[in-house]
């Protein structure tokens, strides 16, 4: 009977809480390689999660997603490295730059449509990777910038140590996680899932769908950025990966394995690529063709990705019960 009063909400925040409670509690007791790609995960995860703002509640899947990852890491690079700025001005800035970005290029993107919007985010972002990898003297080209030193938060606790600074990530994820999730509980974030569903009638209705949509567009670009930031200082080292093809891919399969619409599940989806992506690395170079296999996979036998398995199997445990 308990299992049953619990509604889709009730399960999620139940795992929600238990997935947070593992990453608080194992991290001390786990391997620093592990802990590292449980960080890295949590990166990517604030990045999935944003462009899942465009593709699940806005019917929007950007392709060039990675281009606002690299400006917000490249600007806390540049700005940590060469003017000694602080933690706060390179976050600012890095997010700043992203989100100014993403205002840019959506008034280009959010012309065309369907497979025409795809082409047109992905061309930003391989004008964004041609731009870091030509311009040397700004960007260091193919050799990027390395000597990124971890942030002075002014605690006492060295942000060195893999395990504090997994938990500052921690912190950051769980920020942005519920500031995304009131974004799309709140008027403007229905107003998009209205337009996803229906765009002519939200027209009709008399909602301005391109402001609507634009504004979904800098703030995914924003929170891209602040991935960035934190991937910068996490990696400590930024180079033209960071904007590639490979990587843009990566941030929509994250979406697309983890389920659209979902938040939960994108970060979810991060975890999954992550670890897959690193296991893979140790037998095979080929990361591209096994990427492509499994959106293939993912689109044949999963179209709604990790949580509409998990949706299918609550319902199954509901009815036993």
């Amino acid at each position: 009977m308990i299992l049953k009063g619990l509604g889709s909400r009730g399960w999620l925040l139940i795992a929600l809480g238990v997935a947070i409670l593992v990453l608080i509690v194992l991290p001390p007791i786990l391997p620093t390689f592990i802990v590292i790609l449980l960080t890295q995960s949590l990166i990517y995860g604030i990045v999935a999660m944003s462009l899942d703002l465009l593709v699940g509640y806005t019917k929007m899947p950007s392709l060039g997603h990675g281009a606002y990852f690299a400006i917000g890491a490249y600007t806390a690079a540049i700005l940590a490295t060469r003017y000694n700025c602080g933690f706060g001005v390179c976050l600012l800035s890095g997010v700043g730059m992203a989100a100014g970005a993403a205002a840019v290029f959506g008034f280009l993107a959010l012309r065309a449509a369907g497979v025409y919007f795809l082409l047109i985010t992905l061309a930003v972002a391989m004008c964004v990777w041609g731009i870091i990898y030509q311009w040397m003297s700004m960007t260091g080209g193919e050799n990027g910038i390395s000597g990124i030193n971890r942030p002075d938060l002014g605690l006492p606790v060295d942000l060195l140590d893999h395990v504090y600074f997994h938990y500052f990530i921690l912190a950051v994820f769980i920020i942005s996680l519920v500031l995304i999730f009131l974004l799309v509980r709140s008027p403007f974030g229905r107003t998009l899932v209205g337009i996803r569903d229906s765009e002519s009638r939200m027209k009709v209705l008399g909602y301005n769908v391109w402001l609507h949509k634009h504004l979904a567009f800098i703030i995914a670009g924003a929170f891209a950025g602040l991935g960035g930031v934190l991937f910068a200082y996490f990696n400590r080292f930024v180079g033209p990966d960071e904007a590639d093809l490979a990587q843009c891919l990566e941030f929509l399969l994250m979406v697309s394995i983890g389920g659209r619409g979902t938040l939960f599940g994108a970060g979810i989806g991060a975890f999954l690529i992550t670890f897959l992506r690193n296991l893979v690395s140790v037998y095979t170079e080929r990361w591209l063709m096994i990427m492509a296999f499994v959106y293939v996979i993912n689109a044949k036998y999963a179209p709604e990705g990790v949580m509409g398995f998990a949706k299918r199997f609550k319902m199954r445990v509901e009815v036993a019960v």
